[in-house]
């Protein structure tokens, strides 16, 4: 099966490509650009440009289906936000035999909707942070006030615009005056907007794998740093038991937006009550998808088996496995050991300087994985290395 990997300069393409070339799939990437970490694997068999799907997401588009069509591609995985939702739009343009294993977009565009989400686990009864929507600056007049520091989230990771995609982000506002200036900043697309209390404590993924409504493999991990420090992306987290309240609010809000293919759920336990809150759904493949591959579920794989019209038997992963993404980490530790402690908004149980690098230089914990240096497959992390210098 020739299979087309799109976004070729994020990790989570990166794992697919060694995952499913691994097996003996034939697999192109596609990028904005040769010099980009899934391309430089030795899976990669063919490299294809494309323009860029923030912005310019109708050629972007176009560069994708003129692909499937030139080169008979018969599985399309999309790996961020951005193509995910372009690509599933413009599903019924797909050459016949091109199989995009993801829910249909109006089921994606909900699950993005963060604003929505709140309203389903409600609906649920599943946790969710104390919360306030508001469809511009000027609501927060009529609206509560949260303790401080106040969570802003826009509704959206991702907006799309005439002119492109608009990115957003998730900040904080410790006091009055921050909030209405961070608020009155934000260009009015980005609206509505969720301010939020914040939930002090560890984030637990959910990450599942459906087909058309049927649950196929689950996998959870504990996010043991994160960049920024604060809270995102994780780089370094551990592979866990799924805890049962987990299982029961994922399983919940999936099975209820009645899921197909891969998704991530976050969540937050709060470190005082060990109660679990809701943060958001990715309807996506996730930036740390090789820690599922190395703890036993290959959700690449898995995923190329069901277009391929078979039924994989259910994976137990391993728990206890670590990965590392060693340069993202190494962020963390440069930024924790340069600025002082209260600009970050560092969690309260975040270690010290002296404790931090530490556990930083624990090259050689025999449960932890490098997330992009493996040992047959070396040119992507020198790759990054260059890049991440030249960066410097």
């Amino acid at each position: 099966m020739r299979v087309l990997v799109t976004d070729s300069d994020n990790r989570s393409a990166l794992a697919a490509t060694r995952s499913l070339g691994r097996a003996g799939y034939e697999v192109m990437v596609m990028g904005e650009r040769e010099a980009s970490i899934a391309a430089a694997s030795r899976y990669c068999s063919r490299f294809l440009p494309c323009p860029s799907p923030i912005d310019a997401p109708d050629t972007f588009l176009a560069a994708v289906l003129a692909a499937c069509r030139e080169h008979g591609v018969r599985l399309l995985l999309p790996m961020t936000e951005v193509t995910t939702l372009l690509l599933t739009r413009a599903r019924s343009q797909l050459p016949a035999g091109c199989v995009l294993p993801f829910a249909d977009e109006a089921t994606l565009q909900r699950a993005s909707d963060k604003a929505e989400m709140v309203t389903l686990a409600e609906s649920l009864r599943i946790p969710t942070p104390a919360s306030i929507r508001i469809n511009s600056a000027a609501e927060l007049e009529n609206a509560s006030v949260l303790p401080y520091p106040v969570v802003i989230k826009p509704g959206r990771s991702r907006v799309l615009t005439a002119k492109g995609w608009l990115s957003t982000g998730v900040t904080y506002a410790h006091n009055e005056t921050e909030l209405r200036g961070k608020l009155h900043a934000l260009p009015p697309q980005v609206y509505p907007v969720l301010l939020q209390e914040r939930i002090q404590g560890p984030g637990e993924g959910f990450f599942a794998l459906y087909a058309q409504g049927k649950p196929i493999a689950f996998f959870a991990h504990r996010r043991l740093r994160e960049k920024p420090p604060s809270g995102g992306v994780s780089v370094l987290r551990e592979s866990a038991e799924i805890a049962a309240d987990t299982q029961n609010y994922g399983t919940a809000l999936l099975g209820t937006l009645k899921w197909h293919g891969v998704a991530m759920v976050e969540f937050k336990r709060c470190e005082n009550s060990h109660r679990l809150y809701l943060m958001e759904i990715n309807a996506r493949f996730w930036g740390s998808l090789q820690l599922a591959i190395d703890s036993g579920v290959d959700f690449p794989l898995l995923l190329a088996r069901i277009a391929a019209g078979e039924t994989p038997a259910p994976v137990k992963h391993r728990v206890g496995v670590r990965s590392r993404w060693l340069l993202g980490d190494l962020d963390v530790l440069i930024k924790v050991l340069t600025q002082p402690r209260e600009s970050l908004n560092l969690p309260v149980n975040f270690p010290s300087r002296g404790k931090l690098l530490w556990e930083f230089l624990q090259f050689w914990r025999k449960d932890q994985r490098d997330e992009i240096w493996q040992g047959d497959d070396r040119k992507p992390g020198w790759f990054e290395l260059k890049k991440w210098l030249a960066g410097r």
